[in-house]
């Protein structure tokens, strides 16, 4: 892995393994952020559409089954999940988002391009997805990388840094340009810790539209730095993490919030048998990775279908997943055919 300084902000980028480069691939500062304006967090109104539809018990575990899509071995669906809270996306929805950080165009479309120019984008992939399975309308969403791994110790020696809250409202500015869009905050610790940085993002997370994305391959142990091997996060911090956005909710009358693990081998993620799974929150286990489409399928299989969580997602790198013969990406078409279906796509 190599990190790059950009003006004061150090940008994790790529860490080669014998399977992936995780979801950052670089970093070059935008010399500009049109339609990215500063706001007053507390100006801010989320619409609240369609937060609070009751959950049909017997209409959720029908769909989860649905989407174990045929498999016979027992793992999917996940036995004993709990029914979540009304105002429930999943599994009703399939999130469809583009990933990204403002000071980046390497990071991920969000940061890549206007933000008129990728919200353009993002809607043609939901109506791709819309068109593939017409059963499982799309959530629009925007997952923005909040805290993020750094080349450079910082005055703490945590080696990451933490985006500047008004990168934040515009994100969920962005978001307002289209109807009923949510958020993703992304964290990734380095040195720090998951029960350092989270509660930093506490005022974002008590709003009903934000949710919630944690990196482990940048969860560093033992005072390595991040990128000279990948990281790891065990059941207990996970079960710290949704435990907490679990309390949020339970506070401030939320629905459930959606929580995104990611994940491409092993030992990212540790003990995943010991995940606590709550009504109020809803977990997602994510195939984070590129390669062609025959290494990611392999992926999904030995690390998210053997290992079932809850719900599961799958990634998509416009210009990492074309290094290698088929040189292509895979379609709507084909993930849709995956046991399980993946219920959370990420573009990056």
């Amino acid at each position: 892995m190599r990190l790059t300084k950009i003006t004061g902000v150090v940008l994790a980028v790529g860490i080669s393994t014998c399977l992936f480069t995780n979801c950052s691939s670089g970093a070059k500062e935008k010399s500009s952020e049109k339609g990215a304006k500063s706001t007053d967090t507390t100006a801010i109104v989320e619409e609240e559409v369609n937060l609070r539809t009751p959950v049909d018990t017997a209409k959720y575990n029908q769909l989860i089954k649905a989407n174990a899509n045929g498999d016979t071995t027992g793992k999917w669906p996940v036995k004993n999940q709990p029914i979540p809270l009304d105002g429930a996306i999943l599994p009703f929805k399939r999130i469809v988002c583009y990933y990204g950080n403002l000071y980046s165009k390497k990071m991920g479309a969000l940061g890549e391009y206007e933000p008129k120019t990728m919200l353009s984008m993002l809607d043609k992939e939901v109506a791709r997805w819309n068109k593939a399975d017409p059963s499982t309308p799309v959530q629009p969403a925007l997952h923005y990388i909040a805290v993020v791994a750094a080349g450079d110790p910082g005055k703490d020696g945590k080696y990451r840094n933490r985006m500047p809250f008004k990168h934040i409202d515009s994100v969920l500015n962005i978001a307002k340009m289209r109807k009923n869009m949510i958020v993703f905050l992304d964290i990734q610790v380095a040195l720090s810790t998951i029960q350092t940085e989270l509660p930093l993002l506490e005022k974002y997370l008590a709003m009903p539209n934000v949710h919630l994305g944690i990196d482990p391959e940048f969860s560093m142990k033992g005072g390595v730095l991040p990128g000279r091997k990948i990281g790891t996060y065990d059941a207990s911090e996970i079960n710290y993490v949704s435990g907490y956005l679990a309390n949020l909710v339970k506070k401030h009358n939320l629905p459930p919030k959606v929580f995104v693990i990611h994940r491409f081998t092993k030992k990212m993620v540790t003990n995943s048998q010991n995940i606590k799974l709550r009504p109020e929150v809803q977990v997602v286990m994510h195939m984070d990775g590129w390669g062609e489409p025959d290494l990611k399928l392999g992926t999904y299989r030995h690390f998210i279908y053997s290992e079932p969580v809850q719900f599961t997602g799958f990634k998509l790198f416009y210009k990492n997943d074309l290094k290698k013969a088929p040189n292509r990406l895979m379609t709507p078409e084909e993930l849709v055919k995956l046991k399980p279906r993946p219920i959370y796509i990420q573009y990056q």
